[in-house]
């Protein structure tokens, strides 16, 4: 049970009194033996009187302790349902070749594949995309006579132009002689140096000029050819064949060396 000291005797006092029930009953006895007329004396003036002996604190009864409610006893838990073991069953065999065959046979198949995609782009690049033109060349006709002059004549430096959809050659011509040759005209027949005999000629041109005593000059001819210009053979595999058509030599002499 709770209680409260009183500041003014020092008693324990029971919480449901605001003030102490004896300071209160001798202020109501001083009140009463004090004569009329005289204002009574206030009961804080007077001097305290000695508190007395206060009791140590005794904890509350246990009727008033809270008790806690009483835990459920101890129930275990049902035991978990324990399956037996059953093993998984084996995969079926599929039937097949085994993975490592397999392996080999695809890797053959790549290998094959690889290697005919290569002779394939390799045997396009070389032929050419139009079948080579036949082009007739006039120093292999048969019966033609050779100029005496032709074995002084040389055609070199050939090279092919292509400007405004349209195949020019330039070359040099060279005179060995001595002698001044004026009117110089001949057809050349341009061949590759891999060209076997059955192959037809890359291409034909004419030019005619002036040379002097072994003078040599540049020339430029358009070429005559079906071939587009990257089909042509490159400079260094291009040989040539010339057959001078003028000027006519009377009675077969030769110019002087």
């Amino acid at each position: 049970m709770f209680t409260w000291i009183c500041p003014q005797c020092g008693r324990e006092v029971p919480p449901a009194y605001t003030e102490c029930p004896d300071c209160a009953a001798k202020a109501a006895q001083a009140a009463a033996a004090q004569p009329p007329g005289e204002p009574a004396a206030s009961p804080v003036a007077a001097p305290p009187p000695a508190p007395a002996y206060a009791p140590p604190y005794a904890p509350p009864s246990p009727a008033f302790v809270q008790q806690a409610p009483a835990p459920p006893p101890y129930q275990p838990a049902p035991p978990a349902e324990v399956r037996p073991y059953v093993p998984a069953a084996p995969p079926e065999p599929h039937g097949g070749l085994p993975t490592w065959l397999m392996a080999v046979v695809f890797v053959f198949a790549f290998v094959g594949l690889g290697a005919g995609i290569f002779w394939t782009i390799g045997y396009f690049r070389g032929r050419p995309t139009t079948p080579p033109a036949t082009v007739e060349s006039p120093a292999a006709k048969a019966g033609a006579n050779a100029n005496p002059i032709q074995k002084y004549i040389e055609v070199a430096g050939v090279r092919f132009t292509d400007t405004k959809d349209k195949i020019g050659v330039k070359f040099v011509v060279v005179n060995h002689s001595g002698a001044e040759i004026s009117g110089l005209a001949g057809n050349v027949t341009v061949w590759g140096r891999t060209q076997k005999s059955e192959e037809d000629a890359a291409g034909t041109f004419t030019f005619s000029t002036n040379l002097g005593p072994y003078e040599s000059k540049e020339l430029e001819a358009p070429l005559t050819t079906k071939l587009k210009v990257y089909e042509l053979p490159d400079w260094q595999n291009v040989s040539t064949d010339v057959q001078i058509t003028a000027p006519g030599v009377s009675g077969g002499s030769a110019p002087p060396q």
